[in-house]
């Protein structure tokens, strides 16, 4: 167990040290006692054995500052604490998470199954060869929803792209997007909309838009489920769809 949460007081004891960090050299006991938890005595008496441990030094009345041996203390613990969420969320709570997935043949609870991702979809497979597996938690029949539970091993997947064009507004004074949209979405199974002019361009080259809510979300969704996506864009909602693009570090490119 990591040392700060082995008890109460250790726990206490790091948060008023931290506290302290943030808020030096003007510490007020009363503010700490109240973010804490605890008592303004407890507070003090607390600063006082981490002043006689070396942690803490006074300079004054109601002024203290963290030494540079209270510093690596927190840090430490910090890492050692970070290190403990790490194997709960990774090690312990990913292996008992349970998922929805569809089952391609009949499963009992219990079985130990393939999976993979199809159309942007968990299914659950007879087992086979060494990629991902889980463990039944419910009866289900083919083409039913089946839960599964105890993950291990890692999905093959080849990320989607996403190909991003861009079209006037009705205020540009422009015959329309120099790229072929019909061309572009053409056996794309996503397209999405960005603005009036988007979905009315779309309309035009014969392509109904998946959605027009959240363009650059769905996009950046369907590539990491392994999926194209086309969005059409006017000039002045690219920048918020390519940001999205980004931030989920999707694969795109911008025709114009």
């Amino acid at each position: 167990m990591v040392d700060v949460l082995e008890n109460k007081r250790s726990a206490t004891r790091f948060r008023i040290l931290v506290e302290i960090a943030d808020r030096q050299p003007a510490v007020s006991q009363g503010e700490i006692a109240e973010a804490v938890g605890v008592t303004s005595q407890a507070v003090s008496e607390y600063i006082r054995d981490l002043v006689e441990e070396g942690f803490v030094e006074k300079e004054g009345r109601s002024r203290y500052r963290v030494t540079k041996e209270g510093v690596d203390w927190v840090f430490q613990s910090a890492n050692d604490m970070r290190r403990f969420v790490d194997h709960v969320t990774d090690d312990v709570l990913g292996s008992v998470q349970e998922d929805a997935a569809i089952a391609d043949a009949e499963f009992a609870a219990g079985e130990t199954v393939s999976l993979s991702l199809e159309a942007g979809l968990l299914h659950a497979g007879p087992q086979e060869g060494d990629g991902a597996t889980g463990v039944t938690t419910t009866d289900a029949a083919a083409g039913e929803v089946v839960g599964v539970t105890g993950f291990e091993g890692v999905i093959d997947l080849e990320p989607g792209h996403v190909s991003v064009v861009q079209v006037p507004t009705v205020r540009t004074d422009s015959d329309g997007s120099g790229a072929d949209i019909a061309a572009t979405c053409a056996g794309v199974p996503i397209v999405t909309a960005a603005g009036v002019e988007a979905v009315s361009a779309l309309r035009d080259a014969g392509v109904e838009p998946t959605t027009y809510f959240a363009p650059g979300a769905v996009a950046a969704d369907a590539a990491s489920r392994g999926l194209d996506a086309v969005v059409v864009a006017t000039q002045d909602t690219i920048g918020r769809v390519t940001d999205a693009l980004t931030d989920a570090s999707v694969s795109y490119d911008v025709a114009k």
